[in-house]
Protein backbone atom coordinates (compact mmCIF):
# COMPACT_ATOMS: atom_id res chain seq x y z
CA UNK A 1 0.00 0.00 0.00
CA UNK A 2 1.43 3.39 -0.99
CA UNK A 3 1.35 6.59 1.04
CA UNK A 4 -1.63 8.07 -0.83
CA UNK A 5 -3.77 4.98 -0.29
CA UNK A 6 -2.83 4.85 3.40
CA UNK A 7 -3.73 8.54 3.80
CA UNK A 8 -7.08 7.97 2.04
CA UNK A 9 -7.87 5.12 4.42
CA UNK A 10 -6.91 7.23 7.45
CA UNK A 11 -9.22 10.06 6.39
CA UNK A 12 -12.12 7.70 5.66
CA UNK A 13 -11.59 5.97 8.99
CA UNK A 14 -11.62 9.34 10.76
CA UNK A 15 -14.84 10.32 9.00
CA UNK A 16 -16.46 6.98 9.95
CA UNK A 17 -15.53 7.45 13.61
CA UNK A 18 -16.49 11.14 13.64
CA UNK A 19 -20.04 10.18 12.70
CA UNK A 20 -20.25 7.69 15.57
CA UNK A 21 -18.82 10.25 18.01
CA UNK A 22 -21.38 12.74 16.72
CA UNK A 23 -24.17 10.27 17.43
CA UNK A 24 -22.81 9.69 20.94
CA UNK A 25 -22.75 13.47 21.48
CA UNK A 26 -26.33 13.86 20.22
CA UNK A 27 -28.00 16.91 21.76
CA UNK A 28 -24.76 18.70 22.66
CA UNK A 29 -22.88 21.45 20.80
CA UNK A 30 -20.15 18.90 20.09
CA UNK A 31 -22.51 16.91 17.85
CA UNK A 32 -22.33 19.54 15.11
CA UNK A 33 -18.57 19.89 15.54
CA UNK A 34 -17.95 16.20 14.85
CA UNK A 35 -20.38 16.11 11.95
CA UNK A 36 -18.46 18.96 10.33
CA UNK A 37 -15.17 17.25 11.12
CA UNK A 38 -16.54 14.15 9.37
CA UNK A 39 -17.32 16.26 6.31
CA UNK A 40 -13.82 17.78 6.44
CA UNK A 41 -12.25 14.31 6.62
CA UNK A 42 -14.35 13.17 3.65
CA UNK A 43 -13.15 16.22 1.73
CA UNK A 44 -9.52 15.42 2.55
CA UNK A 45 -10.07 11.81 1.48
CA UNK A 46 -11.34 13.20 -1.81
CA UNK A 47 -8.13 15.18 -2.20
CA UNK A 48 -6.08 12.00 -1.74
CA UNK A 49 -8.29 10.17 -4.23
CA UNK A 50 -7.61 12.95 -6.74
CA UNK A 51 -3.86 12.63 -6.12
CA UNK A 52 -4.06 8.88 -6.75
CA UNK A 53 -5.91 9.49 -10.00
CA UNK A 54 -3.22 11.95 -11.10
CA UNK A 55 -0.58 9.32 -10.36
CA UNK A 56 -2.43 6.77 -12.49
CA UNK A 57 -3.64 4.75 -9.53
CA UNK A 58 -7.18 3.52 -9.04
CA UNK A 59 -8.75 5.03 -5.92
CA UNK A 60 -10.51 2.50 -3.64
CA UNK A 61 -14.16 1.99 -4.57
CA UNK A 62 -15.46 2.03 -0.99
CA UNK A 63 -14.14 2.18 2.57
CA UNK A 64 -14.54 -0.83 4.82
CA UNK A 65 -13.48 -0.30 8.47
CA UNK A 66 -11.01 -2.81 9.83
CA UNK A 67 -11.58 -4.87 12.99
CA UNK A 68 -9.96 -2.35 15.35
CA UNK A 69 -12.03 0.51 13.96
CA UNK A 70 -15.24 -1.51 14.26
CA UNK A 71 -14.34 -2.43 17.85
CA UNK A 72 -13.80 1.21 18.81
CA UNK A 73 -17.02 2.14 17.04
CA UNK A 74 -18.84 -0.52 19.07
CA UNK A 75 -17.31 0.68 22.36
CA UNK A 76 -18.04 4.37 21.87
CA UNK A 77 -21.79 4.31 22.64
CA UNK A 78 -21.14 2.01 25.60
CA UNK A 79 -18.15 3.65 27.30
CA UNK A 80 -18.37 7.23 26.04
CA UNK A 81 -15.89 9.38 24.16
CA UNK A 82 -13.84 10.54 27.16
CA UNK A 83 -13.00 6.96 28.19
CA UNK A 84 -11.66 6.21 24.70
CA UNK A 85 -9.90 9.53 24.15
CA UNK A 86 -6.44 7.97 23.86
CA UNK A 87 -7.58 5.35 21.35
CA UNK A 88 -9.39 7.93 19.25
CA UNK A 89 -6.39 10.25 19.18
CA UNK A 90 -4.22 7.35 18.02
CA UNK A 91 -6.71 6.73 15.20
CA UNK A 92 -6.52 10.31 13.99
CA UNK A 93 -9.79 11.50 15.50
CA UNK A 94 -9.36 15.18 16.33
CA UNK A 95 -11.00 17.40 18.92
CA UNK A 96 -10.00 15.23 21.88
CA UNK A 97 -8.83 18.33 23.79
CA UNK A 98 -12.54 18.96 24.39
CA UNK A 99 -12.47 15.99 26.78
CA UNK A 100 -9.55 17.09 28.94
CA UNK A 101 -10.10 16.98 32.69
CA UNK A 102 -10.54 20.73 32.88
CA UNK A 103 -13.76 20.38 30.85
CA UNK A 104 -15.21 17.36 32.60
CA UNK A 105 -17.19 19.33 35.16
CA UNK A 106 -18.44 21.92 32.71
CA UNK A 107 -21.43 21.94 30.47
CA UNK A 108 -20.86 20.93 26.84
CA UNK A 109 -19.38 23.74 24.82
CA UNK A 110 -18.38 25.79 27.86
CA UNK A 111 -15.08 27.65 27.64
CA UNK A 112 -12.01 26.30 29.36
CA UNK A 113 -10.92 27.46 32.79
CA UNK A 114 -8.17 29.63 31.37
CA UNK A 115 -10.39 31.14 28.68
CA UNK A 116 -10.13 30.99 24.94
CA UNK A 117 -7.56 33.14 23.15
CA UNK A 118 -8.77 36.38 21.63
CA UNK A 119 -5.61 36.93 19.61
CA UNK A 120 -2.73 34.91 18.26
CA UNK A 121 -0.44 36.42 20.89
CA UNK A 122 -2.49 34.74 23.62
CA UNK A 123 -1.89 31.27 22.16
CA UNK A 124 1.26 30.62 24.16
CA UNK A 125 3.23 27.62 25.31
CA UNK A 126 2.39 26.94 28.94
CA UNK A 127 4.97 25.09 31.01
CA UNK A 128 3.59 22.81 33.73
CA UNK A 129 6.05 19.94 33.68
CA UNK A 130 7.74 21.03 36.92
CA UNK A 131 4.83 20.17 39.20
CA UNK A 132 4.37 16.83 37.44
CA UNK A 133 8.03 15.91 37.94
CA UNK A 134 7.86 16.87 41.61
CA UNK A 135 4.75 14.76 42.10
CA UNK A 136 6.43 11.77 40.39
CA UNK A 137 9.49 12.18 42.63
CA UNK A 138 7.41 12.21 45.81
CA UNK A 139 5.55 9.06 44.78
CA UNK A 140 8.82 7.41 43.73
CA UNK A 141 10.28 8.02 47.19
CA UNK A 142 7.09 6.63 48.73
CA UNK A 143 7.28 3.45 46.63
CA UNK A 144 10.87 2.81 47.62
CA UNK A 145 10.19 3.57 51.26
CA UNK A 146 7.23 1.22 51.70
CA UNK A 147 8.53 -1.65 49.55
CA UNK A 148 12.01 -1.84 51.05
CA UNK A 149 10.85 -1.22 54.62
CA UNK A 150 8.36 -4.06 54.23
CA UNK A 151 11.08 -6.32 52.83
CA UNK A 152 13.48 -5.52 55.65
CA UNK A 153 10.83 -5.97 58.34
CA UNK A 154 9.73 -9.26 56.80
CA UNK A 155 13.27 -10.64 56.78
CA UNK A 156 13.86 -9.33 60.30
CA UNK A 157 10.62 -10.96 61.45
CA UNK A 158 11.92 -14.30 60.17
CA UNK A 159 14.85 -13.96 62.58
CA UNK A 160 17.56 -13.41 59.97
CA UNK A 161 20.98 -12.17 61.01
CA UNK A 162 21.75 -8.43 60.55
CA UNK A 163 24.10 -9.24 57.67
CA UNK A 164 21.30 -11.11 55.86
CA UNK A 165 18.89 -8.26 56.51
CA UNK A 166 21.41 -5.77 55.15
CA UNK A 167 21.98 -7.91 52.05
CA UNK A 168 18.24 -8.32 51.49
CA UNK A 169 17.62 -4.58 51.88
CA UNK A 170 20.42 -3.72 49.46
CA UNK A 171 19.15 -6.23 46.91
CA UNK A 172 15.62 -4.85 47.33
CA UNK A 173 16.86 -1.30 46.77
CA UNK A 174 18.76 -2.16 43.60
CA UNK A 175 16.15 -4.53 42.15
CA UNK A 176 13.32 -2.11 42.81
CA UNK A 177 15.20 0.93 41.52
CA UNK A 178 16.26 -0.77 38.27
CA UNK A 179 12.76 -2.20 37.78
CA UNK A 180 11.15 1.21 38.29
CA UNK A 181 13.65 2.87 35.97
CA UNK A 182 13.17 0.29 33.22
CA UNK A 183 9.39 0.50 33.48
CA UNK A 184 9.42 4.29 33.42
CA UNK A 185 11.76 4.36 30.43
CA UNK A 186 9.56 2.00 28.39
CA UNK A 187 6.41 3.87 29.38
CA UNK A 188 7.69 7.35 28.53
CA UNK A 189 9.47 6.13 25.38
CA UNK A 190 6.27 4.55 24.08
CA UNK A 191 4.23 7.61 24.96
CA UNK A 192 6.74 9.95 23.35
CA UNK A 193 6.84 7.89 20.13
CA UNK A 194 3.06 7.99 19.96
CA UNK A 195 3.02 11.77 20.49
CA UNK A 196 5.79 12.35 17.95
CA UNK A 197 3.92 10.23 15.38
CA UNK A 198 0.72 12.21 15.93
CA UNK A 199 2.52 15.57 15.65
CA UNK A 200 4.35 14.39 12.52
CA UNK A 201 0.99 13.55 10.94
CA UNK A 202 -0.25 17.04 11.78
CA UNK A 203 2.88 18.57 10.22
CA UNK A 204 2.33 16.61 6.99
CA UNK A 205 -1.33 17.57 6.84
CA UNK A 206 -0.49 21.21 7.50
CA UNK A 207 1.86 21.12 4.51
CA UNK A 208 -0.57 19.20 2.28
CA UNK A 209 -3.81 21.10 2.90
CA UNK A 210 -3.42 24.06 5.27
CA UNK A 211 -6.87 25.53 4.60
CA UNK A 212 -8.61 22.31 5.63
CA UNK A 213 -6.54 22.18 8.82
CA UNK A 214 -7.48 25.79 9.55
CA UNK A 215 -11.14 24.89 9.08
CA UNK A 216 -10.85 22.01 11.56
CA UNK A 217 -9.12 24.24 14.10
CA UNK A 218 -11.81 26.90 13.69
CA UNK A 219 -14.49 24.28 14.35
CA UNK A 220 -12.83 23.26 17.60
CA UNK A 221 -12.60 26.90 18.71
CA UNK A 222 -16.29 27.29 17.93
CA UNK A 223 -17.10 24.26 20.06
CA UNK A 224 -15.29 26.00 22.93
CA UNK A 225 -17.49 29.06 22.67
CA UNK A 226 -15.76 31.34 20.16
CA UNK A 227 -17.90 32.94 17.45
CA UNK A 228 -17.59 31.49 13.94
CA UNK A 229 -16.01 34.58 12.39
CA UNK A 230 -13.56 35.10 15.25
CA UNK A 231 -12.64 31.39 15.31
CA UNK A 232 -11.85 31.44 11.59
CA UNK A 233 -9.85 34.66 11.97
CA UNK A 234 -7.74 33.10 14.73
CA UNK A 235 -7.17 29.92 12.72
CA UNK A 236 -6.18 31.83 9.59
CA UNK A 237 -3.82 34.05 11.59
CA UNK A 238 -2.15 30.97 13.07
CA UNK A 239 -1.49 29.52 9.64
CA UNK A 240 0.78 32.45 8.81
CA UNK A 241 3.24 31.07 11.39
CA UNK A 242 3.72 27.33 10.67
CA UNK A 243 5.45 26.59 13.99
CA UNK A 244 2.73 28.24 16.03
CA UNK A 245 0.06 26.65 13.86
CA UNK A 246 1.51 23.18 14.49
CA UNK A 247 1.67 23.91 18.21
CA UNK A 248 -1.98 24.99 18.26
CA UNK A 249 -3.10 21.99 16.20
CA UNK A 250 -1.31 19.60 18.55
CA UNK A 251 -2.93 21.21 21.57
CA UNK A 252 -6.43 21.71 20.23
CA UNK A 253 -6.89 18.76 17.86
CA UNK A 254 -4.81 16.15 19.68
CA UNK A 255 -4.94 17.45 23.24
CA UNK A 256 -1.12 17.26 23.42
CA UNK A 257 1.44 19.73 24.73
CA UNK A 258 4.50 19.58 22.41
CA UNK A 259 6.64 21.09 25.18
CA UNK A 260 5.89 18.22 27.56
CA UNK A 261 6.49 15.05 25.59
CA UNK A 262 8.84 13.79 28.30
CA UNK A 263 12.38 12.43 28.24
CA UNK A 264 12.64 8.63 28.61
CA UNK A 265 16.14 8.79 30.07
CA UNK A 266 15.22 11.69 32.33
CA UNK A 267 12.17 9.80 33.60
CA UNK A 268 14.20 6.61 34.13
CA UNK A 269 17.00 8.35 36.02
CA UNK A 270 14.57 10.36 38.14
CA UNK A 271 12.60 7.23 38.96
CA UNK A 272 15.79 5.34 39.86
CA UNK A 273 17.02 8.10 42.16
CA UNK A 274 13.66 8.71 43.83
CA UNK A 275 13.06 5.02 44.53
CA UNK A 276 16.64 4.57 45.76
CA UNK A 277 16.30 7.50 48.15
CA UNK A 278 13.13 6.09 49.64
CA UNK A 279 14.51 2.54 49.84
CA UNK A 280 17.74 3.72 51.48
CA UNK A 281 15.98 5.24 54.51
CA UNK A 282 14.90 1.93 56.16
CA UNK A 283 18.21 0.36 55.18
CA UNK A 284 20.40 3.04 56.78
CA UNK A 285 19.99 1.90 60.43
CA UNK A 286 21.37 -1.54 59.52
CA UNK A 287 24.45 0.16 58.07
CA UNK A 288 25.02 2.06 61.32
CA UNK A 289 23.76 -0.28 64.06
CA UNK A 290 22.84 -3.91 64.67
CA UNK A 291 20.28 -5.98 66.53
CA UNK A 292 17.26 -4.37 68.16
CA UNK A 293 18.81 -0.90 67.76
CA UNK A 294 18.90 -1.28 63.98
CA UNK A 295 15.38 -2.71 63.93
CA UNK A 296 14.06 0.13 66.06
CA UNK A 297 15.91 2.65 63.91
CA UNK A 298 14.29 1.23 60.77
CA UNK A 299 10.81 1.43 62.30
CA UNK A 300 11.37 4.97 63.58
CA UNK A 301 13.02 6.39 60.43
CA UNK A 302 10.44 4.74 58.18
CA UNK A 303 7.56 6.05 60.28
CA UNK A 304 8.88 9.63 60.28
CA UNK A 305 9.56 9.47 56.53
CA UNK A 306 6.13 8.03 55.75
CA UNK A 307 4.47 10.84 57.67
CA UNK A 308 6.60 13.38 55.78
CA UNK A 309 5.77 11.84 52.40
CA UNK A 310 2.08 11.79 53.24
CA UNK A 311 2.23 15.46 54.21
CA UNK A 312 4.04 16.25 50.95
CA UNK A 313 1.43 14.36 48.91
CA UNK A 314 -1.25 16.55 50.50
CA UNK A 315 0.24 19.46 48.53
CA UNK A 316 -1.10 17.78 45.37
CA UNK A 317 -4.39 16.55 46.79
CA UNK A 318 -5.42 19.69 48.69
CA UNK A 319 -5.98 17.67 51.89
CA UNK A 320 -4.69 18.73 55.31
CA UNK A 321 -1.03 17.81 55.82
CA UNK A 322 -1.72 16.10 59.17
CA UNK A 323 -4.42 13.92 57.64
CA UNK A 324 -2.21 13.02 54.67
CA UNK A 325 0.73 12.21 56.93
CA UNK A 326 -1.27 10.02 59.30
CA UNK A 327 -2.96 8.21 56.42
CA UNK A 328 0.36 7.36 54.78
CA UNK A 329 1.79 6.34 58.15
CA UNK A 330 -1.16 3.99 58.64
CA UNK A 331 -0.73 2.46 55.19
CA UNK A 332 2.98 1.90 55.75
CA UNK A 333 2.40 0.49 59.22
CA UNK A 334 -0.14 -1.99 57.85
CA UNK A 335 2.23 -3.11 55.07
CA UNK A 336 5.24 -3.36 57.37
CA UNK A 337 3.30 -5.09 60.14
CA UNK A 338 1.86 -7.64 57.75
CA UNK A 339 5.23 -8.55 56.23
CA UNK A 340 6.81 -8.75 59.71
CA UNK A 341 4.09 -11.15 60.87
CA UNK A 342 4.43 -13.25 57.71
CA UNK A 343 8.21 -13.36 58.18
CA UNK A 344 7.72 -14.30 61.82
CA UNK A 345 5.38 -17.18 60.96
CA UNK A 346 7.65 -18.44 58.17
CA UNK A 347 10.69 -18.15 60.37
CA UNK A 348 9.11 -20.25 63.12
CA UNK A 349 7.78 -22.77 60.59
CA UNK A 350 11.07 -23.25 58.81
CA UNK A 351 13.26 -23.30 61.90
Amino acid sequence: MNVMQASWIEEKRSAWLYRIVSDVESGTPRQILFLELAQAAEHQAGLWAAEMAKAGLSPPVAYRPDARTRLVGWLLPRLGVAALKGMLAAMKVRGMSLYNAQLSSRSPGAPTSHGMPTSVDRIDRHQTAGSGNLRAAVFGVNDGLISNASLILGVAGAGAAPAAILLSGTAGLLAGAFSMAAGEYVSVRSQREFYEYQIALEREELDQYPQEEAAELALIYQAKGVGAAEARRLADALLRDPDRALDALAREELGLNPDELGSPWGAAISSFLAFSLGAFIPLLPYLLFSGTTAFGGTVLSTGISLFGVGAAISLFTGKHALVGGLRMLGIGAAAGGATWLIGRVLGVTLS
